[in-house]
């Protein structure tokens, strides 16, 4: 298929090239920009709770939630990523057929999450709160089943301005719960009630904002259709979780609570920045790709746009974090039971740049249909991963742990050969001026620092300084090129 700017994508939902990309522009830096002050106010409240908390606590919550978002894989076979890929219209079978097997799945999921909760609470040692909170997520993951098909209606048609809203709710609600019943002394049990209180929150909000009417029914022609594109792809995400979820599982075993909760605190701010930027542009871009899929020249270079606008994000955000980690460990008062988490830091976040770019090259792959190339991927990661990360955490600790993590990382280069093959990008228009740019910084704020006393002063001139070296050497090599793009963006945005 061929189109124009005029043509339509989907005639179904009236969408052309022109209204596709205008959607994903205004979808990227809309949810960017109003999640920003939540993604500050999530952060700030993780700060707040890693000093209210032990790290023990931190860690029971970091396994119980492991085990739940593994069970959660389980409980969609993928059905929701094919209706949001699909090129025809959807059908009220397609939505109904998917609703039941996910409440299906969903009930099966629950009722062995009961049956196996003796066995956790001996296996890592949970008390009491640690059994209400594991129930707290069961249930949670139940509210998140149904509002799948209103988040699937609002994907597709690019509506993420709408889609926000609930998310928005949930991130404030969540938080503020968590923090004060923290700060009141409720430990564990301040996870439980913030779970229990965002899953009702945004059950409401996403019911308002796109009304369906859930209703069980099953449609083996629309079930068939859908499983083609459904198994590989939920097969591929559960793989994922296997490697990241399973493996803090098992490694729960191998480091105890303490040493998860550790490892767990390098990752939540080492994987901050792709949760800042990264995370906005893979939810627009799957639908967006998906629409313009018969489109290569479109899709070349939304994709190239789509890779600098997250590197040229998350290189300095990075760079800028390694630098001032050591001192803020020191600033902050009760803050420096986490300064063994600092090496495991710097290895994660290698981690994290390479994931920057692969990420989004495997949401390509995804969107235009080549999802079994992209479980193939996740086949070599999940093997990398359980053969460097526990051996190296048995011999090493968390150091060892963390720099498997970093080793995985690395063999990404794989995916950009892969993608490359399907979509033959530009790595100089996508990844490699950020990557210098941030590198310059890094080192020029690593002697400045070196120059500068622990103090918050200090690290605010860090701050200051890194956002300027950054902004004038990303300049030097993209020119009045970045300009024009944020003008553009800015024009979409406020256009009508």
């Amino acid at each position: 298929m061929s189109t124009t700017n005029g043509g339509h994508l989907d005639p179904t939902l009236g969408l052309t090239l022109k209204t596709v990309k205008e959607r994903a522009v205004k979808g990227v830096v809309v949810l960017t920009g109003r999640t920003f002050f939540l993604s500050v106010v999530s952060l700030i409240a993780t700060g707040l709770l890693t000093v209210f908390l032990e790290p023990s606590e931190f860690g029971v919550f970091w396994i119980v939630s492991a085990v739940v978002n593994f069970l959660a894989y389980f409980s969609d076979i993928g059905l929701a990523a094919a209706l949001i890929q699909k090129k025809k219209k959807l059908s009220e079978d397609d939505l109904r057929t998917t609703f039941t097997v996910q409440q299906g799945l969903i009930f099966i999921l629950l009722f062995i999450l009961v049956m196996l909760t003796p066995f956790f609470m001996r296996h890592y040692g949970l008390s009491d709160d640690g059994k209400w909170l594991l129930y707290a997520l069961g249930l949670s993951l139940a509210m998140s089943s149904f509002k799948t098909i209103p988040s699937v209606l609002l994907e597709r048609e690019l509506e993420f301005e709408k889609l926000v809203i609930p998310q928005v709710l949930e991130n404030l609600v969540y938080n503020t719960i968590a923090v004060t019943l923290a700060w009141m002394g409720f430990g564990i049990m301040s996870f439980t009630y913030a779970v229990l209180a965002r899953g009702m929150v945004g059950l409401v909000a996403i019911y308002i904002i796109k009304p369906w009417l859930p209703r069980l029914a099953f449609s083996k022609k629309s079930f068939r259709s859908l499983l083609g594109y459904g198994v590989p792809y939920q097969l591929s995400a559960l793989l994922a979780t296997v490697k990241d979820d399973g493996m803090t599982v098992v490694l729960g075993g191998i480091l105890g609570p303490a040493g998860v909760g550790l490892l767990g605190w390098a990752q939540k701010w080492g994987q901050a920045p792709l949760r800042f930027f990264m995370d906005h542009v893979i939810k627009v871009t799957f639908p967006a790709f998906a629409r313009m899929q018969d489109e290569k020249d479109h899709l070349k270079r939304s994709l190239e746009r789509s890779i600098l606008f997250i590197c040229l994000l998350v290189f300095p955000s990075v760079a800028g974090l390694l630098i001032v980690a050591p001192m803020l460990v020191e600033i902050i008062p009760r803050y420096e039971k986490w300064a063994p988490a600092l090496i495991p830091l710097f290895f994660i976040s290698i981690n994290t740049i390479f994931a920057a770019v692969t990420t989004q090259l495997t949401n390509l792959l995804n969107s235009i249909g080549k999802i079994k190339v992209t479980l193939k991927l996740m086949i070599m990661w999940v093997t990398l991963t359980w053969l460097f990360i526990p051996f190296l955490a048995i011999r090493y600790g968390i150091n060892g742990a963390a720099f498997g993590y970093m080793l995985v990382g690395t063999s990404s280069v794989v995916a950009v050969y892969v993608a490359r093959k399907y979509v033959p990008f530009s790595f100089k228009a996508s990844f490699v001026f950020p990557a210098i740019s941030s590198f310059i910084m890094f080192i020029i704020l690593l002697a400045i620092r070196s120059r500068l006393s622990v103090s918050a002063m200090s690290v605010a001139m860090l701050v200051v300084s890194g956002m300027v070296i950054y902004l004038i050497s990303t300049y030097f090599f993209l020119g009045s090129s970045i300009v024009n793009d944020v003008k553009k963006s800015f024009k979409t945005i406020f256009s009508r």
